[in-house]
């Protein structure tokens, strides 16, 4: 059953103020399409004059005027009628000369108002159209833009009703100032005016995408032969997409997907492809093989994380598949909170997990939360607001997902950005969507999403004192709920947004600690890649038993920094003190060498003949 077409409530109260305020005031989405029912059940878009032209007639305007700045004044016809009697009505105004082209603003239209105002006979409206482009600054007009909104709010008093039409209604010769926003025209022009009314004009809401979607869809490949269900369901995926859009996009929508060849029951791909700006799914472009077989790479790269790698692939898989999508609607393909010690590989997972999809693990778009600790540090990521330093360059996240909407995208350390930057991630789970400070939408529906955070690790005391709430001596079951519940009291009681967490869902990934065979497996396999490093350089080091167990003591004698700690000791005991021995001889390419023994920070290196 299609929905009955409801006139937008600004309009009804617009048509109710008619025969009682001179003047209105529209602003906000005045420069989107409205929807405008122009016979009995037949729905279609019109720009804002047109659909404001068609109501003042309807009720009983005889000639709707429009001044635009350089343009002048024009008559709005009626769609199919000859502008004959409009142009006539210029005429008899003085308001038809050709001189005003190009060059019409505040003096032009004041040297009309008054003519229109006071016209006797059937009643006329007048539309202003980018009135705000007629003031310089609406706090410092020049004399000749002082004068015209002077000139307007005398008229806004002085205006009388008349009876006109067969009703004998009341009806002045209104004049309707169209701006972006009420503050562009002066306020004592405004505030405190009893003849004239400001009304916002909204966005568009579910119910116009919805009277509107018939008749968009109507031309599209397959929409003549599906049945009622089908059109029905492709209907609902066109509105449930298009949340939050200006009736002109979804209009652009439509004409992008008959352009294309975009059948009806694909019309979510054409919302999709006018989102992000690409034309195939580069998700179903994946080498699924790859990805089938991708556990063993993953588990190569990050060890002893076993329950991670496979909740990490499901959530991949989970996005690859497009499995809840429907339900989501444009909420990013998949998110990841990854809590846990630090240096147990949980951006190193992020890293491999970019590898598998885009082949260079340096493809994610990464960002140190640490440095977003300020209150106002949610500007750098979506942008100044007009008037501020920095407005015309946008912001840092906003700019790399318009770049890259397919994308991973990598929070690291989540807990140290300020709560005021954690609100916009509720915006991204929610609807995948952000508007930067210039006013654009950047949506995050291609986008997989992953956090990163030490939370759980340590508590706080009733007294204050930082202390450990796991430890490595206790089993990986133990320390996951122990994680998972010092997780939750921390967004619920310490930062006050439990709604965060409850975006999150099931998607906390929590790993161990870096237990011994896990370390003995990282610390094998440092080693192994050094020497392979130095043999890609044509130069052949090999370590005897004795030093090599003398440097796995070394790196392994303290595990409380995971991965993270065994490097900086690889570093420090071999890394080093090799390349200090290897400069001392006088390597060159093609020698070979033997590390004989080694202590901390120290070892005996011989070439080998």
């Amino acid at each position: 059953m299609e929905t009955k077409h409801q006139v937008p409530r600004w309009q009804r109260d617009f048509e109710r103020f008619l025969p009682l305020k001179s003047q209105f005031v529209l602003s906000g989405n005045v420069r989107d399409l409205q929807v405008v029912e122009v016979q009995p059940g037949v729905v279609t878009a019109q720009a804002l004059n047109q659909s404001m032209a068609a109501a003042l007639k309807r009720v009983g305007y005889a000639h709707v005027l429009m001044f635009q700045p350089l343009a002048g004044f024009s008559v709005i016809s009626s769609l199919g009628a000859t502008n004959d009697s409009g142009a006539a009505l210029l005429q008899e105004l003085g308001l038809a000369s050709e001189g005003t082209q190009g060059r019409a603003g505040a003096e032009v239209l004041a040297s009309g108002l008054g003519q229109i105002v006071r016209r006797q006979g059937e009643p006329i409206a007048l539309i202003v159209d980018f009135a705000a482009r007629l003031l310089t600054r609406p706090t410092d007009p020049t004399a000749a833009e002082h004068h015209l909104f002077t000139q307007a709010l005398l008229l806004s008093q002085q205006a009388v009703p008349r009876p006109s039409g067969p009703e004998r209604k009341p009806f002045y010769n209104t004049v309707v100032w169209v701006v972006e926003k009420e503050g562009d025209l002066p306020d004592w022009f405004i505030v405190g005016n009893p003849r004239l009314r400001h009304i916002p004009v909204p966005r568009p809401d579910n119910r116009a995408r919805r009277s509107l979607a018939p008749a968009l869809l109507k031309p599209l490949v397959g929409a003549d032969k599906v049945n009622a269900e089908a059109l029905k369901k492709a209907q609902d995926d066109f509105v449930d997409g298009t949340e939050g859009m200006l009736l002109a996009d979804v209009n652009a929508i439509s004409v992008l997907a008959r352009v294309e060849g975009v059948s009806v029951d694909k019309i979510a791909d054409a919302v999709r492809r006018y989102k992000v700006g690409v034309t195939e799914d580069p998700w179903l472009q994946l080498d699924r093989q790859k990805i089938k077989n991708a556990e063993e790479f993953i588990r190569a790269r990050v060890k002893g994380q076993p329950d991670a790698v496979v909740h990490m692939l499901d959530i991949v898989k989970r996005a690859v598949t497009g499995v809840g999508a429907g339900r989501r609607g444009g909420r990013p393909r998949g998110v990841a909170f990854l809590a846990g010690p630090t240096g147990v590989g949980k951006t190193e997972l992020a890293k491999t997990i970019t590898s598998l999809l885009f082949g260079d693990e340096s493809a994610y778009i990464r960002f140190d939360m640490s440095e977003f600790s300020a209150e106002h540090a949610d500007q750098r990521l979506l942008g100044a607001p007009p008037g501020y330093i920095g407005y015309d360059a946008g912001g840092e996240l906003t700019n790399a997902i318009r770049e890259k909407p397919f994308s991973v995208v990598l929070f690291d350390e989540i807990e140290k950005a300020h709560p005021r930057v954690l609100d916009k991630f509720l915006q991204i789970l929610d609807d995948g969507v952000l508007t930067s400070g210039r006013g654009d939408r950047v949506y995050f529906s291609e986008a997989l999403i992953v956090f990163t955070s030490n939370l759980g690790i340590y508590k706080s005391t009733d007294t204050g004192e930082r202390t450990l709430n796991v430890s490595p001596s206790e089993p990986f079951q133990m320390v996951k709920q122990k994680v998972e519940e010092e997780i939750e009291r921390h967004f619920k009681f310490v930062l006050n947004r439990p709604e965060i967490l409850n975006r999150m869902g099931e998607n906390i990934i929590v790993f161990d600690f870096i237990r011994e065979d896990t370390a003995e497996q990282i610390f094998e396999q440092m080693v192994s890649s050094t020497l392979a490093d130095l043999k890609a350089q044509e130069m052949s080091v090999s370590i005897v038993p004795e030093a090599k167990a003398s440097l796995k003591t070394l790196c392994l004698a303290d595990l409380s920094n995971g991965g993270r700690g065994i490097r900086n000791q690889v570093e420090a005991n071999l890394l080093n003190p090799l390349a200090r021995a290897l400069f001392d001889a006088d390597a060159e390419p093609g020698s070979s060498f033997s590390i004989t023994s080694l202590q901390a920070g120290q070892l005996s290196l011989e070439a080998v003949a």
